[in-house]
């Protein structure tokens, strides 16, 4: 299974990036004769309402869609590494505002604070980037702070401490090689987040502008003409579900490997 989701979201990203090189039909353009038509030799995805060709749209669309998923996963597991992590070294006071801050965040239902942030400005790839992540990184912060604590509660941590080791050193050299399997995980689980919030908001009008597209826009603009055709918000919405079942399994993977770990540990 972790083979078949590495070599799916391996040729995910490469017909995102790379399928331009090899259908070079625009996905800007209208055609008045080839509105709605169902998929075809011409058209191998068919086209929207607007005559614009769907399989350019969805290579177009992935590059941003992939882009958010992956930008904002990363960014908000690294502030979720950095932050849980400093919380369970130091403790005391810094732990009890981290947990302040935490159940500030928690307070309110995550997608709906992506709404409120998106309402006030334009969105983007990039606003949407560091709004996802913004709204993200908790139970990365959460998991990596749970572990840190098992961390600092180790010997040799508290013998590097009564050396005076430098607290930068003792985190990057001794913390950060224990707390990688979960930031990977987090971030492979982020990805998928990432890109369904996007595709979310896409589908409620509030998220990429045109004329640029993702997935999600392109799914939302098959929204009124689904029951007569299909194929406009089918196939948007099966490349989403296809990268997010394949980085579940890939991050099921992750945690098992993980678990070994620490059980044979």
């Amino acid at each position: 299974m972790p083979k078949a989701s590495l070599f799916l979201l391996f040729f995910i990203f490469f017909f995102a990036f790379f399928g331009s090189y090899f259908y070079s039909v625009s996905p800007f353009t209208l055609d008045a004769h080839a509105i709605l038509v169902s998929p075809s030799m011409q058209h191998p995805l068919g086209t929207d309402r607007l005559g614009r060709d769907i399989l350019a749209r969805l290579i177009e669309g992935g590059k941003v869609s992939l882009i958010i998923g992956v930008g904002s996963a990363l960014i908000a597991s690294f502030i979720g590494l950095l932050l849980g992590s400093i919380a369970g070294y130091f403790r005391g006071f810094v732990d009890k505002s981290f947990i302040v801050l935490v159940d500030l965040f928690l307070t309110f239902p995550t997608f709906f604070l992506l709404l409120a942030l998106v309402s006030y400005v334009n969105a983007s790839a990039l606003v949407l980037i560091v709004i996802i992540s913004i709204t993200g990184w908790m139970t990365t912060a959460r998991l990596i702070r749970s572990e840190s604590f098992k961390i600092t509660s180790q010997p040799y941590i508290k013998i590097l401490n009564i050396a005076k080791v430098k607290k930068s050193k003792v985190l990057f050299k001794y913390y950060a090689p224990i707390l990688a399997p979960i930031f990977f995980v987090s971030f492979t689980f982020g990805v998928g987040g990432a890109i369904l919030a996007e595709s979310g908001l896409s589908f409620l009008g509030l998220g990429i502008v045109a004329p640029q597209m993702s997935w999600g826009t392109i799914l939302s603009g098959g929204k009124d003409v689904v029951e007569i055709a299909w194929w406009v918000s089918f196939f948007p919405g099966l490349m989403i579900f296809l990268v997010t079942f394949a980085l579940i399994n890939i991050s099921n993977y992750l945690q098992q490997l993980t678990n070994q770990k620490e059980i044979q540990g």
